[in-house]
């Protein structure tokens, strides 16, 4: 017995050791593509030295004697800490995925060789000015010195991530970097989506006004009456279920609701208490571990400029000077038209156009797919647009027999001249020059908030296609694509644009808004971001007479839910303080304590507070209840809940009302039962995921934000490393924005908001603020992974200085790269 003992210890102990070696072995194979920031290294295409000072964040200060120098140092950084996240989101846009992730990519690669972003982007090098395709040459050659020097001393391969998905890394080119911006596109555009569930609806419920009620215009004039879906396309079932696609982390398509969002607003002397500019922003998207983000600073020749850049790309997108600030909000720009296009029953490989049948333009693509066959694609592109498969967005849902969808979309141009843009932003000196450049942005479209050191300014910057003021659908829903009214005919001036310049009460902002109300063919948007965060805004903008970097901060971090303000007195009215006395335990009586707890309540949507997950469950559980029976399955696909719906069917604005009667009932139900019945719904619901003790609740245990790593985060073990989890403040409709998923078994998990947030003082510009949702790095082993995390929850920043003596003081590292 003793000898089986001694044995048994040996293999067990042999074993540890087995295992503690592997372990040892992989974390030393991971740490090997951990950057040295702090060397001296010979490298091919510079013109002179160049020093990248990594301050105590491990923010690089790139210095170097020409631009192009300070490019290629970008372009270095960016290899050095971000190199997966590179190399994944130019795949994406390449369609190549499949290449590395095998067939649950596949859809993502069909539908991005369809769009032809990456090779749209190159063919748009030659557009751009003569100092942008010297910058985009230089980083492209600081990216591939990076990649050189990872080949030469065997650097892990450059990233962790590629040990497990290995696969050839191609030199960066020029064309690359423009894709990025273009991919950026994608991810901000949601008309596509919108136009298709319009469309859906309509057929759903065949009711105008019905349909004005669960897809609410903005208030305010300017809108004229649509046709029903129905008139336009007579053939279509009222529902069909559509292909559901499978879904992916790795998807840079949004969401319905999950577009992009953001926050910024500004201050002219006037209105500030230190009699300088200022200036605050935001940018939401998608949370990903790494982020989005990357923070930097460039001595270029006309002068320092620090913020935010996007890896891939060469410019700081959102940032300062010391002669400008500007920031970037989603301006909602409908940039997106879905034509139906029919086909030649003689000849499917026509289309029909206001002049007769013509033929496709086709050519083939070919998928390479990890451990499958490759594929074979035929591409297929009408005049107007690229042809989208049924599958795709569900257009198959909407699309007759016998006919295709295609999309116009404004970022589908071969002339794409945003990359020179961006870089002529950085070496504007004002506001009038910044506004002037801006006419060179195609896509994404965005509201371009602005200061100088005297001036405030907002300018809607993309190209605003043309439409034809007989267009059938005004752009809402799809359309005739054979009709010659309902195409593009080009783009408006961008003196159409809409533009604030130094408005007289010294305030301006965007919350993604309604900015402006013009009739069609001249309007902006009939679908906005946001009709509910500007509310709250402005009451914290007006109830101060100057304001401070400090105050535009507490603007920034704000938690108070208008909404809940606005909602709760209209669902409740009939419900608060009534009742008899009911007994412990009893459903009455957990209906009682959640009414008591929220009549106290102020609407600030605080982690630490029960209210906020009973609103948002009750809120929830009340939109399901009064769609469900009108759009049957169709209502799955409205995820969160929108405000002006609720708020039209409780004032029962022309007849809204009506949404409360089940219609399936013989009884005719009214809003205040409907009120009762979801608030039920949403303590059951609580009870069973967070227990039945409402006044130990915490927002935050729903609300957590989820900044997972695209592809590791759902790997056993390793997504407690590569995920960065944070209980969080803020909901759909504050401005400290925390977007709920909607979906899922927490649907209260925080899915988009804020990656950055800098807000900037030009009274003195080193007092200026920033920081990122995670980190520097994309490497998951270094520290700088999720060092910005915990200060980013909090709702700390870390100082956006210029001062090279500063970042010198502490600096982490210093990077000397020189001519080889």
């Amino acid at each position: 017995m003793g000898l089986v003992f001694r044995w048994l210890v040996r293999i067990a102990s042999g074993l540890i050791i087995l295992i503690l070696a592997a372990m040892g072995l992989v974390y030393f194979l991971a740490s090997q593509s951990l950057p040295d920031y702090d060397q001296t290294l010979e490298v091919v295409g510079l013109t002179a030295p160049v020093e990248i000072v990594r301050d105590t964040a491990n923010v690089p200060h790139i210095l170097g004697q020409t631009d192009p120098d300070v490019f290629f140092g970008l372009g270095y950084a960016h290899a050095q800490d971000r190199l997966w996240q590179m190399t994944v989101m130019r795949r994406t846009a390449q369609g190549r995925l499949s290449e590395v992730f095998g067939p649950r990519t596949l859809h993502i690669d069909k539908l991005l060789r369809r769009l032809d972003l990456y090779g749209l982007a190159h063919r748009s090098v030659e557009v751009q000015d003569d100092y942008t395709k010297a910058a985009l040459r230089a980083y492209s050659a600081g990216v591939n010195a990076r990649l050189t020097e990872i080949n030469e001393e065997a650097l892990g391969r450059g990233a962790p991530e590629m040990f497990l998905f290995n696969a050839p890394v191609s030199p960066w080119q020029p064309g690359d970097s423009i894709a990025m911006i273009k991919l950026m596109a994608l991810q901000l555009s949601g008309h596509l989506t919108d136009e298709v569930l319009r469309a859906r609806t309509s057929l759903m419920l065949n009711n105008p006004e019905r349909l004005a009620d669960i897809l609410p215009d903005v208030p305010g004039p300017g809108i004229a009456a649509l046709p029903e879906y129905a008139t336009l396309f007579p053939d279509l079932p009222r529902y069909a279920a559509g292909t559901d696609i499978p879904e992916t982390p790795l998807s840079p398509l949004p969401k319905r609701g999950l577009a992009g969002a953001s926050n910024a607003w500004t201050a002219a002397p006037s209105r500030s208490a230190s009699g300088g500019t200022l200036l605050a922003n935001d940018p939401h998207l998608g949370f990903t571990a790494p982020g989005i983000w990357y923070l930097a600073h460039l001595g270029l020749e006309k002068g320092g400029v620090i913020g935010a850049s996007i890896p891939g790309v060469p410019a700081i997108m959102t940032g300062r000077s010391d002669r400008l600030g500007w920031g970037l909000t989603s301006s909602y720009l409908d940039d997106q038209d879905v034509h139906i296009e029919q086909l030649n029953p003689d000849n499917p490989e026509e289309y029909l156009t206001p002049t007769g049948f013509k033929e496709f333009q086709t050519r083939p693509s070919i998928i390479e797919i990890k451990g499958e066959a490759p594929v074979t694609l035929t591409l297929r592109w009408t005049d107007n647009g690229p042809v989208l498969p049924g599958t795709d967005y569900k257009l198959e849902t909407i699309t007759p027999p016998g006919h295709v969808a295609s999309l116009s979309w404004t970022a589908l141009s071969p002339q794409d001249t945003s990359m020179s843009a961006s870089m002529a932003l950085m070496n504007a000196d004002n506001v009038e020059q910044a506004i002037a450049v801006g006419e060179q942005f195609i896509a994404p479209s965005q509201n371009l908030s602005l200061v100088d050191k005297t001036t405030i300014g907002m300018k809607l910057i993309g190209a605003m296609p043309r439409r034809d003021l007989l267009n059938q659908s005004r752009g809402r829903i799809p359309s005739p694509g054979w009709i010659e009214a309902n195409r593009w005919q080009g783009r408006l001036p961008y003196a159409d644009n809409p533009e604030f310049v130094a408005p007289v009460g010294g305030v301006l902002g965007n919350t993604n808004n309604k900015i402006i109300d013009r009739p069609f063919p001249d309007h902006v948007s009939y679908e906005w971001g946001d009709t509910q965060r500007v509310h709250r805004w402005e009451r914290l903008m007006q109830s101060r007479e100057v304001h401070t970097r400090d105050s535009f901060i507490e603007a920034q971090l704000d938690t108070v839910s208008f909404t809940a303000r606005s909602l709760l007195p209209l669902i409740g009215a009939d419900l608060w303080f009534t009742g008899a006395s009911a007994p412990e335990g009893t459903p009455e009586r957990q209906r009682q304590i959640a009414l008591s707890l929220l009549a106290d309540w102020n609407g600030e949507m605080n982690e630490h507070l029960p209210e906020p997950l009973i609103y948002a469950a009750w809120l929830r559980a009340l939109q399901i209840r009064l769609i469900s029976d009108e759009l049957g399955p169709l209502a799955s696909e409205y995820k969160h809940v929108e405000p002006l719906f609720i708020e039209r069917v409780y004032r029962d604005i022309d007849g809204a009302g009506v949404w409360c009667d089940v219609i399936q009932s013989a009884p005719v139900e009214t809003c205040t039962e409907m009120a009762r019945l979801a608030l039920d719904d949403a303590l059951i619901w609580i009870s069973e995921r967070y227990g039945s003790a409402l006044e130990s609740l915490r927002w935050g245990d729903a609300h957590q934000a989820t900044h997972d790593h695209p592809v590791l985060g759902s790997v056993p073990i390793l997504r407690f490393f590569v995920n960065i989890r944070q209980s969080t403040s803020g909901g759909d409709n504050t401005l400290l924005r925390g977007r709920t998923s909607g979906e899922g078994p927490d649907p209260f998990q925080n899915v988009h908001g804020a990656g950055y947030r800098g807000v900037y003082d030009f009274a003195d510009p080193n007092s200026s603020v920033f920081i990122t949702a995670t980190g520097q790095s994309g490497h998951f082993l270094s520290r700088y992974y999720d060092d910005q995390a915990q200060l980013w929850r909090r709702g700390e920043y870390i100082p956006m200085s210029l001062d090279l003596d500063l970042a010198r003081a502490a600096a982490v590292g210093t990077t000397n790269l020189i001519p080889r």
